[in-house]
């Protein structure tokens, strides 16, 4: 490892050691950056690795709101606004329990980069609250959101940050903050992606994630001359991604045979019927395990065994830290050839690790869930020019964006790593040098 980035490193973990998944991030990030390091001493001179892991901004405040009995409950959140060198923080709002500094400072480090990667002038920002949604009603959301928009709206704007929606913030509560946005403000403009289509949303946003995920994981294959089609597909969770990275894998000629949520899982050997996972996840909001009840597939208890039913293509969709190295071992026992994710960081860094040392293609997050925010400028951009484009247009320029991002990092495993198939590498150093270079020509501040 390159020293100045030993130095940052052990630094950044004195500084954050109780921020565990912000210095796994770290960790599994800036040792693949030191061949780039090794060209660039004025780095060094002019810290720009103390500035790049550091957040230019981070926002904390209370979010006080009346639930349906006429109790005030108060709940934290955060809004952090990670690195605007190419473009204005960019990244969704989570709302789940499990929300604390530490995750959205990794959340908002990988988006950085994921942003890059799009070729898209979006900086990297993420933000949340340790607020559940689930079990709450429409209107306990709604006070909620426009609570937490009365203090956000002050530290937002198209120019400036526009959030978006992420685990637990879907197109319901993405509406009520921006209508609470649009009052206090009073001005109408894409200050937040994800909107509905009658309110300047795209067509294709709530599939670009799982879509944008196919297309990369195509990519890779086609490179090694093969492809989805013909191919089993295991996809963990039963969320926005999952269902429909699930969608396009079968519309590329795959057969998904299993999925999960946080309780277990179901394997369907025949094919997962998905207009049953939808209705079950979408309408229903009900567990994974109501599908056996409809006469479907097997369930079983405990989400991790996923990994373990045979396929030849996985895709980690659920949350972080899900697949570690015991599942990797399991998926390469049942001859996986490929590993994709579409959640942020879903892998260990040693199944990462075991995985690739075992010939499996590894899809790294930042770069093989990157359609979510491709689109989302894709919808900044009509918001911008007062228009809409069709869903085909969309589409068209999701698989452009992903095809680039795969051959851009590509090109760089190759000349940094001297392996075209390291994309860990590859997506780093290519989202990394574009990051850089404009920090640099802005100056040290």
């Amino acid at each position: 490892m390159n020293a100045y980035i030993s130095r940052v490193l052990s630094g950044l973990k004195e500084k954050n050691a109780h921020e565990k998944e912000f210095v796994q991030a770290a960790e599994e990030m800036l040792p693949t950056l030191s061949a780039v390091v090794d060209n660039h001493p004025e780095y060094e001179k002019t810290g720009l690795l103390e500035r790049f892991v550091e957040p230019e901004r981070v926002i904390q405040f209370r979010v006080p709101w009346t639930d349906d009995s006429g109790t005030v409950r108060v709940n934290r959140a955060f809004r952090v606004q990670y690195n605007s060198a190419i473009g204005p923080y960019k990244g969704g709002m989570r709302f789940h329990p499990s929300v604390n500094l530490g995750i959205l400072k990794f959340l908002g480090l990988e988006q950085t980069i994921k942003n890059s990667l799009t070729g898209l002038p979006m900086g990297g920002g993420k933000g949340g609250a340790d607020f559940d949604p689930h079990g709450k009603s429409d209107g306990e959301v709604m006070r909620f959101c426009q609570s937490l928009m009365t203090e956000m709206y002050r530290h937002i704007g198209f120019d400036t940050d526009v959030p978006a929606g992420d685990i637990g913030v879907g197109k319901r509560e993405v509406a009520y903050m921006f209508g609470q946005y649009k009052r206090i403000a009073g001005a109408f403009n894409g200050v937040l992606t994800g909107k509905g289509l009658s309110f300047g949303g795209s067509v294709g946003r709530t599939e670009a994630t799982g879509y944008g995920l196919c297309y990369f994981a195509q990519e890779m294959l086609k490179k090694r001359g093969d492809s989805l089609r013909g191919k089993t597909c295991v996809i963990s969770g039963s969320g926005n991604v999952a269902v429909y990275a699930a969608e396009k894998a079968t519309q590329m000629g795959a057969k998904v045979i299993a999925m999960s949520d946080s309780q277990g899982y179901i394997v369907d050997e025949s094919g997962i019927d998905l207009d049953q996972i939808k209705s079950i996840k979408e309408i229903e909001r009900a567990r994974i395990s109501e599908y056996t009840a409809r006469g479907k597939g097997v369930y079983s208890a405990g989400s991790s065994g996923i990994w373990h039913v045979p396929c030849d293509i996985a895709l980690p969709c659920a949350t972080q830290n899900e697949l570690d190295l015991e599942g990797a071992k399991a998926l390469v026992l049942g001859k996986v050839k490929l590993v994709a994710e579409g959640a942020n960081m879903p892998t260990t860094m040693d199944a990462t690790e075991f995985l690739t040392a075992n010939g499996v293609l590894f899809g790294p997050g930042k770069a093989a869930n990157a359609g979510g925010v491709s689109v989302s400028g894709l919808e900044m951009t009509q918001n911008a020019m007062h228009l809409s484009w069709t869903k085909e247009e969309v589409d068209t320029k999701l698989q452009a964006i992903m095809a680039d991002i795969c051959k851009n990092a590509s090109v760089a495993a190759k000349r940094y790593a001297g392996n075209e198939e390291d994309y860990v590498t590859g997506a780093n150093i290519a989202g990394f040098l574009k990051v850089a270079e404009a920090m640099m020509a802005q100056g040290a501040v």
